[in-house]
């Protein structure tokens, strides 16, 4: 079992020193966060080992999971990485692209894994459909929340809109060739609201709308391809897929079937996929745990953290 240990005991880091414990990957040494009131209060309640310093955690560990606010990631990242440890970093990788391309250098130099906590990735309904996404051409997604004050110290996008972004980089596989975007702040000092389109160099087009003031949580994306329509909730973790096939001359009473201008004509179907129930943040940390113990590229790995935050960046800076 790999030692791990946990950076920032906060609503997220608690979550992850409780899956940690559970994990079968994973032999749970401690945690450290710069609160001491934080550190004695987690410790007496679920009795977890509390570090006195990030340096001798991240010193009794295989891999170190970060979970401090993404002001401090690349300075724990960077003591991680340099300690010659595995690490697991909450999304946005770091604050700035080129403190996220100092940790790529790192880990190289190190010969460390490094693993981006891009959850959705790991979503069943994601995961259900996800060989299924080839070649989309146009994409939309909707993610908005109701407002939360945790996590506003950051634009909605690099709150929000990056899961969406991670996960249609993932399947889109092209370099993006423009951004168009626009952002309102409405409560907070940054953008609450956001849309971005942005086009790939393939010719596809993605559309993302985020929202952290909304009346109603929602998180959907839906993926156009030739011969397919492909829906993903996020949040009610169910799918939707409607595909076209070339339509049999003896079509039964209850086939659908269009007919185009040419007088070619499909038949519609569902191949709604099963969706199995998970636990995302558990499967993605023992997702790396196999990474590491067979020395393969993780899921999520800091290369593809650090094109999310890239994207981002280009939408923020094109408000």
């Amino acid at each position: 079992m790999l030692k791990a240990g946990v950076l920032g005991a906060g609503h997220l880091g608690k979550i992850h020193l409780k899956l940690l414990k559970l994990s079968e990957n994973y032999e749970l040494v401690g945690f450290y966060d710069t609160s001491k009131e934080v550190r004695d209060a987690i410790s007496t309640e679920f009795g977890y080992v509390a570090f006195d310093s990030e340096e001798a955690l991240i010193d009794a560990c295989d891999m170190v999971d970060v979970v401090t606010p993404t002001t401090y990631h690349f300075t724990s990242a960077e003591k991680v990485i340099k300690a010659g440890k595995h690490l697991f970093i909450e999304k946005p990788i770091t604050s700035t692209v080129e403190e996220a391309e100092q940790l790529l250098a790192l880990a190289k130099e190190h010969n460390v894994l490094g693993q981006v906590g891009q959850v959705e990735r790991f979503n069943p309904a994601f995961m259900a459909v996800n060989e299924g996404i080839k070649n989309p051409m146009f994409i939309e997604a909707h993610r908005l929340a109701e407002f939360n004050p945790r996590g506003t110290d950051v634009p909605v996008v690099l709150d929000l809109m990056i899961h969406d972004i991670d996960a249609i980089l993932s399947v889109v596989q092209s370099p993006v060739k423009s951004v168009n975007a626009s952002g309102v702040s409405v409560i907070s000092e940054t953008p609450d609201i956001a849309n971005a389109r942005i086009e790939f160099e393939n010719g596809c087009v993605a559309n993302l709308t985020s929202s952290r003031i909304s009346m109603k949580n929602m998180r959907k994306a839906r993926f156009f391809q030739k011969d397919a329509y492909i829906s993903v909730d996020f949040l009610e973790k169910k799918v939707e897929v409607v595909k076209m096939k070339d339509a049999p001359e003896d079509p039964d009473d209850f086939a659908m079937i269009l007919q185009n201008a040419e007088g070619l004509k499909k038949q519609i179907y569902f191949d709604n996929p099963e969706v199995p129930s998970n636990n995302a943040i558990l499967d993605e940390l023992d997702a790396f745990a196999k990474a590491i113990k067979d020395n393969t590229t993780p899921i999520v790995s800091l290369e593809a953290g650090t094109e999310a935050l890239r994207v981002a960046k280009m939408i923020i800076a094109d408000f």
